[in-house]
């Protein structure tokens, strides 16, 4: 059985449910707001997909906007500026499992997922990050739960996520040359 955490640990675990749960709330209320970050170039597509990711069981179509972004600009650093910005805002579900760790280990899928994440974490997270689905928040949530280090989660997330930005961006290009021709 595991001993309860300290005094310090369970504060930094409230602050980070307490971030979680107001960030997510804003991006919900502000969410047509959210798309004049475009005009800014590469800076908004970073700050759109930390929101777009930054958000837990409520969705944002980041994707959609780096298929358009591809459009304007050019497709790779779109790729780049969306794919390390999905990575940050997947930060969210990472703090979630840390801060919320004694309510998620109730959850049924909670075991399964973790030894899961004990075997193969890494590789886990990368494709987790690359392909579009929901199912990623359980990804970053057992990874905070198991408290994987941040810098290891965000490396794997980063590129998982550049990559999977990498054929969005790359095809809403190809499709508006397509298009283009007519």
């Amino acid at each position: 059985m595991q001993k309860p955490p300290d005094r310090k640990t369970r504060i930094l675990q409230i602050v980070a449910l307490v971030f979680v749960i107001v960030l997510t709330v804003a991006i919900f209320v502000l969410r047509d707001k959210i798309p004049h970050l475009e005009a800014y170039g590469y800076p908004g597509i970073f700050i759109l997909s930390i929101i777009a990711n930054a958000t837990i069981i409520l969705p944002v179509p980041g994707v959609l906007i780096t298929s358009a972004m591809g459009v304007v600009f050019d497709p790779f650093w779109v790729a780049v500026a969306a794919g390390a910005g999905a990575g940050i805002g997947e930060l969210t579900g990472y703090l979630a499992g840390f801060s919320g760790r004694r309510v998620i280990e109730k959850v049924g899928w909670h075991e399964r997922v973790v030894n899961w994440m004990k075997k193969y974490g890494d590789p886990t997270i990368l494709v987790l990050a690359f392909i579009p689905n929901p199912a990623f928040d359980l990804a970053g949530i057992s990874a905070g739960v198991l408290k994987l280090p941040v810098w290891r989660f965000l490396i794997w997330c980063i590129l998982g996520k550049i990559l999977k930005m990498l054929m969005f961006a790359y095809g809403g290009a190809t499709i508006s040359h397509w298009f283009s021709r007519f």
